[in-house]
C-alpha cells in the first residue's frame, strides 16, 4: 500500500515536471517570432517624375504626322522655327530647280517640233532666228537642274527622318535621370618628371 503512494505521488511530480516545460517551450515559441520580424520601408514616388515608356514612340509618331509636332509634344517650342526653316528651304530649291527643268524641258520639245522656244530670238535688224542655247546645251541643262531637284527632294527627306529621331532621343534624354554623382569634364594631368602635361577627358563616379 505504501509503494503505491509513493508511485502516484513520483507520477503526479512528472506530470507537473512535464507540462510546466511544455508551457515554457510554447511561450518560447510564441515569443521567437518577434526576434525575426524583418522591417520594411514604404517608398514613395514622386508624383509627376514617373518614366513613361511610351513617350519616345509618341513623340517620334507625331513627328512622322507632322513635322515639327514631335518637338511640340517634347515642349521644345524653340525648335520649330529650326525644323520648319530646314525643311522649307529644302522644299524651296526642290520647287525652283524643278521649274527650271520643266522650263528648259519645253524649250527643247518646242525646238523639236519645229516651233519657237523662248531661247530662239528673233534679230530685229535681219528677221532671222538665232538660237540662245543649241540643242546639246537644253540637254545639259535638264540633267543640271532634274540632279539639283533630286538632290533637294533627298536632303528635305533627311531633314525630315532627322526630326523625327531628334524627338524620339529628346523623349529619351527629357527623362533620363541624371545624378550628380556622376561628372564628365575635361581633366589635365602632369606626366611623371613634371615636364609637360597631359591632357584629356575624366569620368568620375562618386560612392554614397
Amino acid at each position: 500500500m505504501q509503494n503505491k503512494k509513493h508511485i502516484l505521488v513520483a507520477v503526479f511530480i512528472f506530470l507537473i515536471a512535464f507540462l510546466s516545460s511544455g508551457t515554457q517551450d510554447a511561450q518560447a515559441q510564441v515569443e521567437e517570432p518577434e526576434d525575426t520580424i524583418i522591417e520594411t520601408k514604404t517608398v514613395v514616388k514622386p508624383i509627376g517624375n514617373d518614366y513613361d515608356p511610351l513617350r519616345p514612340a509618341k513623340a517620334a509618331f507625331y513627328g512622322a504626322v507632322l513635322p515639327g509636332l514631335g518637338q511640340a509634344y517634347n515642349k521644345d517650342y524653340w525648335k520649330l522655327p529650326i525644323v520648319y526653316g530646314a525643311m522649307g528651304t529644302g522644299v524651296y530649291f526642290a520647287v525652283e530647280n524643278n521649274n527650271e527643268f520643266q522650263r528648259y524641258r519645253t524649250a527643247f520639245k518646242e525646238r523639236l517640233a519645229g516651233r519657237v522656244d523662248e531661247f530662239t530670238i528673233i534679230d530685229p535688224e535681219t528677221g532671222e532666228l538665232r538660237e540662245v542655247f543649241t540643242d546639246d546645251a537644253l540637254i545639259d541643262a535638264q540633267d543640271f537642274f532634274r540632279r539639283r531637284k533630286e538632290l533637294s527632294i533627298l536632303i528635305t527627306a533627311g531633314l525630315y527622318v532627322l526630326q523625327i529621331i531628334e524627338a524620339n532621343v529628346d523623349a529619351h534624354l527629357s527623362q533620363y535621370d541624371v545624378s550628380d554623382d556622376i561628372t564628365f569634364a575635361p581633366d589635365m594631368q602632369p606626366d611623371d618628371l613634371g615636364m609637360a602635361m597631359s591632357y584629356g577627358f575624366k569620368l568620375t563616379y562618386q560612392l554614397d
